[in-house]
């Protein structure tokens, strides 16, 4: 046998052994006849989260597979992701029945549920990380399973949706042009009471909620924008109209990023249409899902030079702690202060910091970037210092583990 045959047919057997789309039919009770799909890479993560990735109308999870950056991004990461499918002719999600909008009512939402049960037993999942996202119709059931399963998810991705509960019909896969035209108006608290009807006696944790919309949609009309954004926020108890933080240009030129609390951001899109295209890297820092070198999840705080300590008096010489020609050059004027360090630290061990893992947080008024300074030829470089590639495996843990929060 010619060599260039038998590495062909080595080729063909590592070909056949990765990891591709495949569908589980045996995943529990599934009433509604929601088709499951599921992507598990080569390299899975120990104690892997789950990502719930939902199509579009007229979409299938093949499409949504091909088209969305969750493969790849799992394929980094180790995570797993599901990828449901309508069994409806035109393949929008059942959004509009009374079964639907209830917590394990037998409709779609029960099913894709009931997959990510299946999941989580049989890979061994993290409970604490699992996630959902979708596009159009698929940003519907995405509010709609934060609505109905609140304790199934963490967090919640929206891309271009309406309300959970706008668009009921009373039947099933219907469409509600009232909602779809931006024409449904409601109070905060009204909104909200859709969510809590949604899953009765519910007192737990409920998903951080993340919204996209386009400004030019005429298809799920952008005012949806709006009345998403006070569902939320009449659940959380934030003011739509007051956003904490709003941050033009922000993740790109022409979009502006509200915060509205620590459980819920909007980000509206200006100029773009049906739908906003999904940003997968931010995805995976909303999602705790962002990781530092070598699977990295642990973070370093790095205060450099604290005003009033020993380790600054000795490294300054009596010259310059005289003149202040240190602090003088440090951008904000001044080296960084005990009081930074703690709040930084609170910082990253609450639930807004939750998605910063595996960095370095320097605390010394910017020092680290300059020359020259405290004797340094190329500035203090502490983020190189400890998350390089040789300091990593002694300075600080390894390995994909859930951060703890205050």
């Amino acid at each position: 046998m010619k060599l260039s045959t038998i590495l062909s047919a080595v080729g063909l057997v590592v070909s056949a052994g990765a990891a591709s789309l495949q569908q589980v039919t045996n995943f529990g009770s599934n009433p509604s006849g929601v088709m499951m799909y599921i992507y598990v890479p080569d390299k899975l993560a120990a104690n892997p989260p789950v990502i719930v990735a939902i199509h579009y109308c007229t979409g299938t999870a093949q499409a949504y597979y091909n088209n969305s950056p969750y493969k790849g991004l799992a394929d980094q990461k180790g995570f797993i992701v599901i990828y449901p499918e309508s069994p409806y002719s035109g393949t929008c999600w059942d959004v509009s029945s009374k079964a639907t909008l209830t917590h394990d009512g037998g409709a779609n939402s029960n099913s894709i549920a009931n997959m990510v049960k299946y999941t989580l037993d049989k890979y061994k999942g993290n409970k604490s990380k699992v996630f959902v996202t979708g596009s159009s119709s698929g940003a519907m059931m995405t509010n709609v399973l934060a609505a109905t399963y609140p304790d199934v998810f963490a967090a919640a991705i929206v891309y271009n949706g309406v309300p959970a509960g706008c668009f009921y019909t009373n039947s099933v896969n219907g469409w509600n042009s009232t909602c779809s035209q931006g024409q449904s108006k409601a109070t905060p608290q009204r909104w909200a009471q859709l969510v809590y009807d949604a899953y009765p006696g519910y007192a737990g944790s409920r998903p951080r909620m993340q919204i996209y919309h386009g400004s030019t949609d005429t298809t799920l009309n952008y005012a949806n924008y709006q009345e998403t954004i006070k569902q939320w926020s009449g659940v959380f108890g934030y003011n739509p109209d007051k956003p904490v933080t709003s941050s033009q240009n922000t993740p790109q030129a022409n979009y502006r990023a509200d915060v509205f609390g620590e459980h819920l951001t909007g980000v509206w899109a200006v100029g773009v249409g049906h739908t906003v295209p999904i940003r997968g890297a931010d995805d995976m820092k909303f999602f705790a899902l962002q990781y530092g070198p070598r699977g990295a999840t642990s973070n370093v705080i790095s205060p450099g030079g604290v005003e009033g300590t020993e380790g600054l008096q000795r490294l300054l010489s009596q010259a310059s702690r005289e003149s202040g020609q240190g602090s003088r050059q440090i951008p904000i004027g001044r080296y960084g202060s005990l009081r930074e360090i703690a709040d930084a630290t609170v910082f990253l061990f609450s639930e807004t910091g939750s998605y910063v893992t595996g960095h370095a947080l320097v605390v010394d008024g910017g020092a680290w970037r300059l020359a020259g300074l405290v004797g340094q030829s190329a500035g203090m470089s502490y983020p190189d210092a400890v998350l390089g590639e040789q300091a990593l495996p002694e300075d600080i843990e390894t390995g994909r583990r859930p951060k703890p929060h205050l």
